[in-house]
């Protein structure tokens, strides 16, 4: 049983919304004006149809609201009805369509701007040229004649004209807004009274995260300040969280490093919801950390350090040696771990090898002797780093570049080398052509 809201013209949709659901959580916005409500299980809260309908429209009228309210079947008729009856229409179940019957065709015309449902071809014209008034005389005719002169948009329309619904009920969800706002007595300075302000802000939105199994992709605080300037600070989670204390303790750490200019008399904490996370560990796998533990790490670091110096460092596409830039840190996917992907694809995985140089921060200075303008020694002063007779060499590579820069310290001139030493390393070295200086660049694994 449904029951469809069709509000007066000029009527606030807000208004008309909060009508609706005040008796039943599964509605459906058709337009602006009307509004159909699933009223499966409500006769035992309100009473029989006539009984939900008169507090229906007694609700409606205490908020200003001037209604047409239908009770059918199905949301079809209702729609349909309350376009055509004013005040209260009830249809008893299994009565649908000869209630529409004789409503004129050109009802159906409400149905052209359907959001959720593709908009078929109105035959309204081509009916009425046939000399079909009403509902009925549509519904009456033969599916396979009209099929076979209008097509299925045609058996659409006579469908809509017995009321059928063409889809079920899809609920319409309402807008929530995690967000949590306090305005201050008094200003505040300093970290200590802000984590106090904080906490009492998060706990109730991480609770109301956590009743509706969200969690928060980004965390949004504004501190207005007593200068009328607002300070704004955006956290991207690496991955949704609800936690209130990680995020409390991410939001004054970012804080921490980006403090306000000036006392505080509100605070204001948002958070983009999405969906909750799950998370299947494995039993043959040690457990990766907790999002909440590795964000927290890694905004204790950039507090330490600063944003510029904590990620990730990834290779650029430049002619200086070493070149990187740091990206911000992302886990690696771990889908592959905790799924149940079989074992032999993993194994194949993992037995993958590949060669790499683990470059050094800066090039480690080393003593090499040449015979005959290959290395055949290599020495250093390095702790942990080895030494000895060069056994097997490749190169050398001439690079050059920075050249046409006018800083002389930004060009280069080198020969490199890969050499394996007695002590079973293989080096990447390289020798600077205006110094004949010689440096250990990394360690080929």
């Amino acid at each position: 049983m449904f029951a469809c809201l069709y509000a007066a013209e000029g009527s606030r949709p807000d208004v008309l919304l909060g009508v609706a659901r005040d008796f039943s959580p599964r509605i459906e916005t058709c337009s602006a004006r009307d509004v159909t409500l699933d009223l499966s299980g409500l006769t035992r809260l309100f009473g029989d149809a006539n009984t939900i309908a008169g507090e229906l429209q007694r609700t409606a009228a205490g908020r200003g609201l001037r209604i047409r309210i239908a009770i059918a079947g199905t949301r079809t008729a209702a729609r349909l009805l309350t376009r055509a009856r004013p005040g209260i229409t009830i249809v008893e179940p299994g009565h649908d369509a000869e209630a529409l019957a004789d409503l004129p065709i050109d009802l159906l015309a409400i149905f052209r701007s359907e959001p959720k449902e593709p908009e078929p071809t109105e035959p309204i014209p081509t009916l009425r040229r046939w000399g079909l008034r009403t509902l009925g005389g549509l519904a009456a005719l033969p599916p396979e004649e009209v099929a076979a002169r209008l097509g299925q948009d045609g058996v659409a329309w006579q469908r809509r004209a017995r009321g059928e619904d063409p889809a079920p009920l899809v609920p319409s969800v309402p807008e929530e807004r995690f967000e949590q706002a306090l305005d201050l007595e008094w200003p505040i300075e300093g970290l200590e009274p802000l984590s106090f302000v904080l906490a009492r802000l998060i706990e109730p939105l991480s609770a109301h995260l956590e009743r509706r199994d969200r969690g928060a992709a980004a965390l949004h605080v504004r501190l207005h300040l007593v200068t009328r300037e607002v300070h704004e600070r955006s956290l991207q989670l690496p991955a949704p969280m609800r936690d209130a204390r990680t995020l409390r303790t991410l939001a004054l750490l970012d804080l921490e490093s980006h403090p306000p200019a000036a006392a505080i008399d509100r605070v204001v904490v948002a958070v983009d919801p999405t969906p909750g996370r799950v998370i299947q560990f494995s039993l043959l796998t040690r457990p990766l950390p907790s999002p909440e533990h590795l964000s927290t790490l890694i905004a204790r670091l950039s507090a330490l350090m600063g944003d510029e110096r904590v990620g990730s460092p990834v290779t650029v596409d430049s002619w200086e040696p070493g070149a990187f830039e740091m990206k911000p840190f992302r886990p690696s996917d771990t889908h592959a771990i905790h799924s149940h992907e079989p074992q032999r694809h993993r194994d194949a995985e993992t037995s993958k090898m590949s060669v790499a140089v683990r470059r050094f921060r800066f090039p480690v200075a080393a003593r090499v002797r040449v015979d005959r303008g290959v290395p055949v020694r290599v020495m250093t002063d390095r702790r942990g780093l080895g030494g000895g007779t060069v056994e097997a060499h490749a190169g050398p590579w001439r690079a050059s570049g920075g050249w046409w820069i006018e800083d002389p310290l930004k060009s280069w001139e080198r020969d490199e080398w890969d050499v394996t030493l007695s002590d079973g390393a293989t080096y990447r070295v390289y020798r600077e052509r205006d110094t004949d200086a010689w440096f250990i660049e990394g360690v080929v694994d």
